[in-house]
C-alpha cells in the first residue's frame, strides 16, 4: 500500500511541476513583452483593463505555487480559469479546427486545462511544501 501511495505522490509531483514550469514560461514571456497584447485582447472583448493584469496571477504566481506545492488546489483552479479565458478570448475561432499535422488545433491548451483541473482535484501530494502536514495542498 505504501508503495502505491509513493507512486501516486510522485505522479502528482510530476504533473504539478511540469504544468507549473510550462505555464510559468508563458508568464515570463508576458512579463518580458509587457501587458500590451493582453490589454488589447481584454478590452476588445469589452472587459475592464484590470482583468488583463490577472494573467500574471494565472501565469506567474499560480505556477510558482504549483512548483513548490503550496496552495496547490487553488493554484490549479486559477490556472484552469486562466486557460478558460485564453480559450474564450484568444482561441475561440480554433475550437472546432484540426491542426495541420493532425489532432485538435487546441490540444496544447486543452492539455493545460485538463492538467490544471487534475491538479486542482488531486492536490500536491507528499512531495510539496504543503505535503508535510497536508493543510495547504
Amino acid at each position: 500500500m505504501a508503495r502505491t501511495q509513493g507512486s501516486q505522490d510522485l505522479g502528482k509531483f510530476i504533473l504539478r511541476v511540469v504544468l507549473g514550469i510550462l505555464i510559468l514560461l508563458h508568464g515570463i514571456s508576458k512579463l518580458m513583452a509587457g501587458p500590451g497584447f493582453v490589454v488589447q485582447v481584454v478590452t476588445q472583448a469589452g472587459l475592464p483593463e484590470f482583468v488583463a493584469y490577472l494573467v500574471y496571477i494565472g501565469e506567474v504566481l499560480a505556477p510558482l505555487l504549483l512548483i513548490v506545492g503550496l496552495w496547490t488546489r487553488l493554484a490549479g483552479l486559477i490556472v484552469a480559469v486562466n486557460m478558460l479565458f485564453a480559450l474564450a478570448l484568444v482561441h475561440a475561432k480554433q475550437l472546432g479546427q484540426m491542426a495541420d499535422t493532425g489532432g485538435w488545433a487546441l490540444e496544447l491548451q486543452g492539455m493545460y486545462l485538463a492538467a490544471a483541473l487534475a491538479v486542482a482535484l488531486l492536490g500536491a501530494g507528499r512531495f510539496s511544501i504543503g505535503g508535510i502536514d497536508g493543510k495547504w495542498n
